[in-house]
């Protein structure tokens, strides 16, 4: 079964019957759907294993954010103050499917690889790859998807792109090596999580937003800011994940509640309740932190909505969301640069 542009839009968590993103998702549907193309164009191969495992896991589908983001940024840069009235029909410029096509493997072969070494058993509401083909095939086939993004990257022939790309993935492991040695312990400062979930998760959507700013050619001020934007956004969408792994059903986070508590994960609701909690319930926090389980899942939840922590993260990622889109101030007004700064409204406004 192919992965196709109405399964991809139909089935999108953002693509919500009324939602303020609805126009911001049908400024990029035609680039969405040619993206779609493109991953269903390089996902071939003559292993049968490397194409079943992987449209397992790109059918399961998602937010697709990172390649939204690119595209309503590239857009949003193409804008000039005398485009007239048809500004916002622009096409996006020349490699910027096929660079949304690559965020989206490099972020694919994350999970895959993410799924394993927490040993996660659900994702996006069904089985993880690992659990349906096993730990040794996941891997390899997030191996396969790195090495055919970087197989894409050559052909979009831009030294700047590749120098970007290469030193994305390379962060974003140095991030999952600082989240594996960060688990189980419960000294872990706020200040090391932030690092943690910028290298792993929110350096994507930065690396996303600045290759619009590439790939159009933008100064090198608005690259930054481009840049920022991506860091701040997936640092508010990685922030309210903490909050909705405490709080959700596991139908709406497509995982089991208090998955990161059983994965020995000290999030920043965890982090700050260690702080504020009195001396038996900074046992119980420390306990379940070094103990990796959800045995006690009620009593922590308990303690961290009595020290104010869900509050606290919560108000982390709105303000992360604020400084994503003060990083648009200076572009000029556009549907597109509107969608942004939507994006970086719902980022948060799931919590709610």
């Amino acid at each position: 079964m192919s992965f196709t542009a109405a399964n991809s839009m139909e089935d999108n968590p953002l693509n919500h019957r009324n939602s303020p993103l609805d126009s911001a998702l049908a400024l990029v549907k035609n680039e969405l759907r040619a993206v779609d193309q493109t991953i269903n164009s390089n996902l071939k191969s003559d292993v049968a294993l490397i194409n079943q495992l992987g449209q397992y896991i790109i059918q399961a589908g998602g937010k697709r954010l990172r390649p939204v983001a690119l595209l309503l940024a590239a857009k949003a840069l193409s804008v000039s103050e005398s485009s007239g009235s048809e500004r916002d029909k622009l096409e996006v410029p020349e490699h910027a499917i096929t660079l949304a096509a690559i965020i989206e493997f490099i972020h694919t072969a994350t999970l895959l690889h993410d799924d394993v070494v927490d040993e996660s058993e659900l994702r996006r509401g069904r089985e993880t790859a690992n659990e349906v083909f096993g730990n040794a095939a996941s891997v390899l086939v997030g191996d396969y998807l790195y090495s055919r993004s970087f197989q894409m990257m050559v052909k979009v022939k831009n030294i700047d792109v590749m120098a970007l790309l290469s030193k994305t993935t390379n962060l974003i492991a140095e991030g999952e090596v600082m989240q594996l040695l960060n688990c189980g312990s419960a000294d872990t400062t706020e200040a090391q999580y932030l690092e943690t979930i910028q290298s792993k998760t929110a350096i994507l959507f930065a690396a996303a937003t600045q290759l619009s700013a590439l790939i159009t050619e933008q100064p090198d001020k608005v690259q930054a800011q481009m840049y920022q934007y991506g860091l701040h956004l997936g640092t508010a969408f990685q922030l309210v994940d903490d909050v909705l792994d405490y709080t959700a059903e596991a139908t709406t986070m497509g995982k089991n509640v208090g998955d990161d508590l059983a994965e020995g994960k000290p999030t920043l609701p965890l982090i700050h309740s260690i702080s504020y909690s009195s001396k038996a319930d900074q046992t119980t926090l420390i306990d379940a932190i070094e103990n990796g389980n959800r045995d006690n899942l009620e009593a922590v939840l308990s303690i961290i909505k009595s020290t104010g922590s869900l509050d606290y993260t919560s108000q982390a990622a709105i303000e992360q969301s604020r400084l994503a889109k003060l990083c648009l101030t200076e572009l000029p007004e556009s549907e597109a640069k509107t969608a942004l700064m939507t994006i970086a409204d719902f980022s948060v406004n799931r919590v709610f």
